[in-house]
């Protein structure tokens, strides 16, 4: 996304960016890894014998005991005469939404009953206290998404704290008022990016740089393409984006709990994301919004409420 006001010079951001961590010189496409296994093993890439193989292999394979697989017979449209009605689904939409974590129950049951016997005291009370709940989320957030747990907040939906970033990172003037995005970007951002365009009495089409993809490699501003699911190389982008006084911001709805993040040592201005996905928190629930330590002391301009404040302003009523 292209700011509206000169950043440092291109030295800076040359020296910054040499200190990054940068990709594993060793990756090898997902692709590539898989056929070898296959090769190694002796087995067909795409035989049944090689998926069978890849599950007893899995490290994580004894989490699948902690979520909740619909069963054949609660999937609407399903023909009963093809399936075994009481078997687990085979679920492909976890990047719609995650499967329900079996903890999940006990977890609410926990705070129905807190709020049933004790009301307004279960702001501040119980192992969970409501009024401080997303302070207890931060840590291991900013280890999911690589940051420190400054940087990172948990609060609202992805599509509400783009635009709150947005408020702050997008002042465009009469000379620098663009966007870059890519092209078939998924709907919610597009429509956010169109809305700040017309805030700002501009014509979304003449704001807007939707940028095609080569067929040998695609660009996003996702780091996860919703459609194509291709990792992108961060890095070979931030470096002239700083260099041109651009600021960069990324939707991670499809990479936060799906790949490695290391948001702080790649320099990343803000990014956004929600968590009812690959982190299956269920739908609904709060997102995740990520500002670099760098813009700590920067006065954005921004819009301020109740818990926009410290909790030692917070509560004051001397307004």
């Amino acid at each position: 996304m292209e700011m509206t006001t000169p950043k440092k010079g291109a030295n800076h951001y040359q020296k910054e960016m040499s200190s990054i961590k940068l990709i594993d010189e060793s990756y090898k496409h997902p692709l590539l890894e898989l056929q070898q296994i296959a090769s190694e093993n002796e087995l067909v890439f795409d035989h049944l014998k090689f998926a069978r193989l890849m599950d007893e292999k899995d490290p994580l394979r004894h989490l699948r005991n902690e979520f909740h697989y619909p069963k054949m017979s609660e999937i609407l449209h399903t023909d009963p005469d093809l399936v075994d009605a009481q078997e687990d689904c085979i679920y492909f939409c976890g990047n719609s939404l995650g499967l329900c974590p079996k903890k999940t129950k006990e977890y609410m049951d926990v705070e129905l009953d807190k709020w049933a016997k004790r009301g307004v005291q279960g702001h501040t009370t119980g192992e969970l206290p409501w009024a401080w709940c997303d302070e207890v989320l931060e840590a291991d957030m900013a280890k999911i998404v690589g940051c420190t747990q400054e940087e990172v907040s948990i609060m609202n939906g992805l599509t509400v704290n783009l635009h709150l970033l947005l408020i702050s990172f997008y002042r465009p003037s009469k000379d620098r008022y663009k966007i870059l995005c890519e092209d078939k970007a998924f709907p919610s951002d597009h429509y956010t990016f169109e809305s700040q365009a017309r805030l700002h009495g501009f014509n979304p089409q003449d704001v807007m740089i939707c940028l095609k993809p080569r067929e040998v490699f695609e660009f996003s501003y996702r780091h996860i393409s919703y459609s194509t699911w291709l990792d992108k190389f961060i890095l070979v982008l931030l470096l002239p984006y700083g260099i041109h006084g651009c600021y960069v911001g990324w939707d991670l709805a499809h990479a936060v709990g799906n790949v490695p993040l290391h948001l702080h040592d790649w320099q990343v201005d803000f990014a956004c994301w929600c968590t009812y996905k690959y982190l299956n928190a269920g739908a609904g629930c709060l997102a995740g919004l990520f500002l670099h330590e760098k813009h700590r002391l920067h006065d954005f301009p921004r819009l301020m409420g109740w818990w926009g404040h410290n909790l030692t302003t917070r509560f004051k009523m001397d307004n």
